[in-house]
């Protein structure tokens, strides 16, 4: 068969992509009802009409270009998938889409212990934002996304690094996330005596809010394999490292809105770093695993786990650091996305973290500024202090 992304061009008709997909002799055995915009229709993440239509089982943007075809889809066994189950291509099977709503809101809340003032007060929200609905908590969109994207993780020893993660607007309560996964990329690891093979695959995700594309992202987890060989895939899947401009998140800055209800600046120099005085405890781990629909096995067996115990989800890690930068900064607005997140060790149920702030960019946009923030977060046990995050958010504020 013709790979379906070399029949689908940029510049050919929507006539011909349908004709050359109905001649195929690849048999199209579901259909995807949401829209998918892969990166490069930037017109179309930004919600331009026309964005997602379905063409011959295929999902095509405006400009007619492919974006997502059913036939890739992967059939995916019940045990995994494992490494040697995937190849570069695949789109894995979404899980259910997730309606933003008080009761999930709250339980993210309980979690997280969040102090974003435009997440609680449905009367300021409209005020800034000029929108009746409250606003969604950022990291709760984002904890979504991520979480949905384990259907092609659930053996996963360890996320490498997240890419590109950038929401394209605010979320408010009432839309529908929903998250397609697709394998881009695959590179086998290095074979070492005594370890388990394992694989890495580089996993693009992409979400949509009431069917408008508002997150294209990527990241790299390392799989274990099924087997004992691995298949020879060895694609340079490239780093996270890039350099910070704050330029390039400007459009996703809601600058519209009026920040004068939020107060004022919070004064923070540049290279500045404050320590929150409060520490935080990790626990209901679970509970944000089913929450977000998250698939791991680390993360609610501990036989599966690599080490004595389950591993806390990296995202659990990042919505405490969220929630103390919300404590630093009360003047955020909304939460772009992120410039960096490592997870530079293995957190644990019970640990006690804390929180280093710096601030690293900061420029003015509209009423409010760009700001970018280090966050490293350390886990306090009896051994001494254990470096667990590097994260790097980029925010909107007074």
């Amino acid at each position: 068969m013709v790979p379906v992304h070399a029949l689908l061009r940029c510049g050919r008709s929507i006539h011909t992509v349908a004709m050359a997909l109905v001649s195929s002799t690849r048999i199209v055995r579901k259909s995807i009802a949401r829209p998918y915009c892969l990166p490069g229709s930037s017109s179309c993440l930004a919600g331009a009409q026309g964005c997602g239509a379905s063409i011959g089982g295929c999902i095509v943007d405006r400009h007619g270009c492919t974006v997502l075809c059913d036939s890739d889809l992967m059939t995916i066994p019940f045990d995994g998938p494992y490494y040697d189950d995937i190849e570069p291509g695949h789109v894995f099977e979404s899980p259910p889409a997730v309606t933003i709503e008080g009761g999930i809101a709250a339980a993210y809340q309980a979690i997280a212990g969040e102090e974003l003032r435009l997440v609680f007060d449905r009367r300021l929200s409209k005020d800034v934002t000029g929108d009746s609905r409250r606003l969604a908590s950022p990291g709760l969109v984002l904890q979504v996304a991520v979480g949905a994207s384990t259907v092609a993780t659930k053996r996963v020893i360890a996320n490498l690094f997240y890419r590109n993660v950038k929401l394209a607007r605010p979320i408010f309560e009432g839309e529908t996330l929903h998250t397609t996964t697709r394998a881009l990329a695959m590179a086998d690891g290095s074979p070492k005596p005594g370890r388990p093979p394992r694989g890495k695959v580089l996993l693009g995700i992409v979400t949509t809010a009431d069917g408008v594309p508002v997150l294209e992202c990527e990241r790299c987890p390392l799989i274990r394999l099924r087997g004992e060989t691995l298949p020879g895939h060895d694609a340079d899947l490239g780093s996270a490292a890039t350099e910070l401009r704050l330029q390039n998140w400007a459009d996703g800055a809601p600058t519209s809105w009026n920040l004068e209800p939020l107060g004022a600046t919070t004064s923070w120099e540049l290279g500045e770093t404050r320590n929150d005085p409060m520490r935080d405890v990790v626990d209901n781990a679970t509970a944000l695993v089913r929450l977000t629909h998250n698939l791991a096995s680390v993360h609610r067996d501990a036989e599966a786990s690599p080490y004595d115990r389950r591993l806390v989800y990296g995202g659990h890690t990042v919505a405490l650091a969220q929630a103390s930068l919300s404590r630093l900064v009360p003047g955020i607005a909304w939460v772009i996305g992120w410039h960096n997140c490592d997870h530079t060790a293995a957190v644990f149920e019970q640990d006690l973290l804390s929180f280093e702030h710096t601030l690293v960019a900061d420029e003015p946009l509209g009423a409010g500024r760009l700001r970018a923030f280090r966050v490293v977060v350390r886990a306090h046990r009896n051994e001494g202090p254990v470096d667990v995050l590097d994260w790097t958010p980029v925010l909107y504020t007074t």
